[in-house]
């Protein structure tokens, strides 16, 4: 079993998308019906749809070593606040669980978005 997509609800599933694969490394190749698709990989996609109310979701991806340096970069670039854990997403540190790295932001919808490198 795998998961082959999910809904982000968003303000502006666009400007959310661009952000999203922008920051990940990805591709938004624009809207597919009334989603704003971005594929993640060839299991997953993360379909973002307008919402006019939600709750602040997480979303963690597993990365390699090189896929975090790309994202922790572009973080750093375009100084978001970032931190090691969900419950302190704003000290500017990543974490260093079982022997891997880790760090937690908000996107522009304000979900929370974690990579790793390490289960």
């Amino acid at each position: 079993m795998e998961l082959n997509h999910t809904i982000v609800p968003s303000k502006d599933k666009v400007k959310a998308a661009e952000f999203f694969a922008e920051i990940m490394g990805l591709t938004y190749e624009g809207s597919v019906g009334h989603f704003a698709p971005v594929v993640v990989n060839d299991a997953l996609t993360m379909d973002f749809d307008n919402a006019d109310s939600f709750q602040s979701h997480h979303y963690a991806f597993k990365v390699s070593d090189d896929e975090f340096d790309g994202i922790f970069e572009r973080i750093q670039a375009k100084e978001i606040v970032y931190g090691s854990g969900p419950f302190s997403t704003e000290n500017g540190e990543i974490n260093r669980r079982n022997g891997g790295r880790g760090f937690y932001w908000r996107d522009v919808d304000g979900h929370l978005l974690e990579v790793l490198t390490r289960d």
